[in-house]
């Protein structure tokens, strides 16, 4: 039931019919300028933008286009420069060609005449880094007033638009100090810095005013979960050169609303309704580990005297988020009251910013299949709304803000302040002020955002957080982070975050230990192991056949970075300490996926372990930009790795975790409700297997203790865990390989890189341990699904057993959904694992096999 409280008036739900009826019937015009773009150099231009604006302008050597779109990406699309793979790929590319300005072209018709009383809005959601735009031949915006990647610009366009038109915008590349995308180290930077209109071109029509930024905020009565209380804010734009006086009218369920406003000539106004709508029994947002992703349809108009000016529907979600700092000073997060650990990963978009809503929609699913709940943008990435509509559809959680790119002088390309980066002169602060207003209106209304990071390595200066409090005060109900890293600011106070790192390889007790600073304590917003190899069939797209020896060759998969993270020679030194030197690819693949596995999977583990005292675990990164091999939980052609297995069950919503500081086996529940089951473990050694079983019994957002573990005099052995249901069915299992022998750390000389391992402890007794075979019993039981009964017929225990399913020439399957992948299995067990692949085609014949 929804009841709309009203300082004026109720609109009884008996309207709705005549209401709705109207608004179709009278509904604004609103399309995107999608396709039939054309791009060009400047260079190979000799006429002005009042001629290219016009029909009469000769395109035909022009280079076919879509917005939005980069202009590497667009040179890419037509097979005029590489992709950037290999080190001779960027030697390749023509840099200069960027030096100048392009110019993008597109030519569009209205589906009906223009109208008299209609006025015509051209919006630009985002270009990098200036524009110069022309519409049939008239000049509308100036590149020395329609500059920075993250501003919006609207246009009235009423006195130039006919009904068939010409646009034509010149783009210009962001000059060094300049604040742009930036991809920071994480990958070489784009040739032409991202130059070109990367979001999406529209054009809207209404009468006077226009609406944009429609929003619904909401507080839920956290004890009881039954009501909530919603607020409807909008921004209203009068283009005219009189007053207006209208009624903003909406409607939320069957209730009905409406608030009359007057607006002076040309007033732009943060409209929010003086009454809140009451709602009981509210469907609600969650994460998708704790409930159901809840979203409410909407509809909100604006009419004048002559009638509906303009309207907007968005979706929303019912849900109050709001942070806190524990005792300890971390900060954490509350979900419509409900505490949440953030278990997540970093995202990036695409080197030349390609990514589509079919890409975006695979990638956040492989997120949620890895039992994660968060994704970490540093930047405000996506070509459109698309990634955020996409959370919130799926219930994942976004940190979303500005990033590190423009804290250091070696990628802003001017001098940066130690304390706050580069933002530091007028000029720029109203520039990033202006740009994060924009941000937060276009994003504000996605239930999926949860926080807006207005610092990465470093804090905004005194003035631009002041800037940004008084804003969000009046325009958002979120909360500010001040940085990704442990500052103080003087005007908020403590970020409750951790940078600490590590970026480099870690054995997976580190996480555990008391004295590793990047270890399960707060919410460190961004760390992981260095390399995360990809599977050998991306990697041989990438480097070709000849994998081995690892060479130079490998080092432009790494990192950007000048100092560090630039090559193998890490995870070089961790295999041949751990191990001995590989003899082959194979064998050193192996060996990378071991530990890429169980590292990753032990720091999504401890901070899971460690609550209350851990808030957030933020795994860097998520994916690549460009093909690479480090930071990564899948490639870049979306085949996930080892690691990606090792987070998918490391975060079961409940699951047994073992704990290699305590040597103890702790039960976790991270859904709404408490859970009570019968925890198993097997322990495998050399004086003798193990077993106990106890029943324990889990509240949700904490952590039981239920087995200690004792190997004994045993340099070696392995722990299988099991929850078993109420019927004695296997609903989650875990497995480990435990040595006696511990890493030694040089605390000392940790850097924020990592904490150099002065001793290893040694896993050569593994192969002896272990097989890497297995039988398989493969049964087709959809269309686009397989069940796969694995089984190790051997007296010992059968190793990382990695499953693929390949098609008729041989490729991997993608995307391969398996319930569980790079299998560890006791002697004489079977486990039956399902693996889906709703893009297969109907008919396609498919081998699945262990490699």
């Amino acid at each position: 039931m929804i009841t709309t409280i009203l300082s004026h008036h109720i609109i009884r739900a008996s309207m709705t019919v005549v209401l709705l009826t109207l608004t179709l019937s009278a509904s604004a015009y609103r399309t995107t300028l999608r396709n039939d773009w054309k791009v060009q150099s400047s260079n190979k231009i000799h006429v002005t933008g009042e001629v290219l604006s016009t029909p009469s302008a000769q395109t035909a050597d022009w280079i076919p286009a879509t917005v939005p779109s980069t202009l590497m990406g667009v040179l890419t699309a037509n097979g005029i420069e590489p992709e950037a793979i290999t080190a001779a790929d960027y030697q390749r590319i023509d840099w200069k060609q960027f030096e100048t300005s392009w110019w993008y072209r597109t030519e569009f018709d209205f589906p009906t005449k223009i109208k008299k009383g209609e006025r015509y809005i051209l919006n630009f959601d985002g270009i990098s880094y200036r524009a110069n735009v022309w519409l049939n031949g008239k000049k509308i915006a100036d590149k020395n007033e329609m500059f920075g990647s993250f501003r919006q610009f609207s246009f009235d366009i009423t006195k130039e638009v006919r009904e068939e038109n010409v646009l034509a915008v010149e783009v210009f590349r962001a000059q060094p100090g300049e604040p742009n995308i930036g991809f920071a180290d994480w990958n070489p930077r784009p040739a032409d810095e991202s130059m070109g209109i990367f979001r999406e071109v529209s054009i809207k029509t209404c009468r006077n005013v226009t609406m944009s930024h429609t929003a619904v905020r909401s507080r839920v009565n956290t004890q009881t979960l039954d009501e909530a209380w919603l607020t409807v804010s909008t921004e209203l734009r009068n283009f005219s050169d009189k007053p207006v006086t209208g009624v903003v009218r909406g409607g939320i369920g069957n209730q009905l609303f409406e608030f009359p406003v007057t607006l002076a000539p040309h007033e732009r106004r943060l409209f929010t309704a003086p009454s809140e709508i009451y709602v009981e029994h509210p469907r609600l947002w969650w994460c998708h580990n704790m409930g159901k992703p809840e979203l409410y349809d909407f509809h909100l108009h604006f009419y004048e005297k002559k009638g509906l000016s303009d309207s907007e529907a968005i979706y929303f979600g019912i849900r109050e988020i709001s942070s806190y700092l524990t005792p300890e000073g971390y900060r954490g997060f509350l979900l419509n009251g409900r505490k949440v650990l953030l278990r997540g990963a970093g995202w990036t978009d695409d080197i030349y910013l390609r990514d589509t809503p079919m890409t975006n929609r695979q990638q956040l699913e492989y997120v949620r299949d890895m039992n994660m709940n968060t994704v970490r943008l540093e930047g405000f990435w996506g070509t459109s709304q698309n990634l955020y509509d996409l959370c919130d559809e799926l219930g994942l959680f976004i940190l979303v803000g500005w990033s590190c790119h423009w804290e250091w002088e070696d990628y802003l390309g001017s001098p940066c302040d130690e304390r706050f980066g580069g933002i530091t002169s007028e000029e720029n602060i109203e520039l990033i002020g202006q740009s994060f207003e924009d941000q937060v209106m276009w994003l504000r209304y996605h239930p999926s955002i949860i926080g807006w990071f207005v610092g990465s390595d470093m804090l905004p200066k005194p003035e631009l957080e002041k800037r940004y409090q008084e804003f969000l005060s009046k325009n958002d109900d979120r909360d500010y982070l001040i940085s990704a890293k442990e500052m103080e600011s003087t005007i908020s106070g403590s970020s409750g975050t951790k940078m600490a790192g590590p970026y480099e390889y870690v054995g997976p007790a580190y996480w555990y230990l008391p004295d590793a600073p990047g270890g399960a304590f707060g919410f460190n917003t961004e760390t992981g192991i260095g390399a995360q190899l990809p599977v050998k069939e991306s990697l041989v797209k990438m480097l070709g056949n000849n994998l081995f020896p690892i060479d130079k060759r490998w080092d432009i998969l790494c990192t950007a970075s000048s100092s560090a993270m630039n090559s193998l020679k890490q995870l070089n030194e961790v295999i041949h300490n751990r191990f001995g030197d590989a003899k082959d690819i194979d064998e050193y693949l192996y060996r990378a996926d071991m530990l890429n596995y169980e590292s990753t999977k032990a720091m999504f583990e401890s901070f899971r372990a460690r609550v209350p005292h851990t808030t957030g675990i933020i795994q860097w990164m998520l994916n690549g930009a460009r093909p690479g091999i480090y930071w990564q939980l899948y490639d870049y052609y979306k085949q996930p790795n080892a690691a990606y297995y090792g987070v998918k069950k490391g975060n079961a919503p409940v699951q047994l975790i073992y704990d290699y500081y305590q040597k103890a086996v702790y039960a976790v529940n991270e859904t709404l409700e408490p859970i009570a089951f019968k925890s198993s473990m097997q322990l495998i050694k050399n004086a003798g297997n193990e077993k106990k079983e106890q029943e324990v019994k889990v509240e949700p957002a904490t952590s039981v203790k239920v087995f200690d573990i004792d190997m004994g005099d045993d340099p070696a052995a392995f722990l299988f865990l099991q929850c078993l249901d109420a019927d004695g069915k296997s609903f989650e299992t875990n497995e480990y390989f435990l040595i006696s022998g511990k890493d030694t750390y040089n605390w000392s000389a940790t850097t924020w890189v990592h904490t150099p391992i002065t001793q290893y402890a040694s896993y050569k007794m593994l192969d002896e341990m272990t097989v890497r075979t297995c039988e398989l019993s493969v049964e087709k039981k959809q269309a686009d699904s397989y069940e796969v009964t694995v089984t190790n017929p051997s007296d010992k225990v059968a190793f990382m057993i990695r499953l693929t399913a390949k098609d008729s020439k041989g490729n991997l399957v993608c995307p391969a959904y398996w319930s569980d992948n790079y299998l560890t299995l006791a002697p004489g067990e079977s486990r039956n694992i399902t693996c889906r692949m709703p893009s297969l085609p109907k008919d396609a014949k498919v081998t699945i096999q262990a490699e």
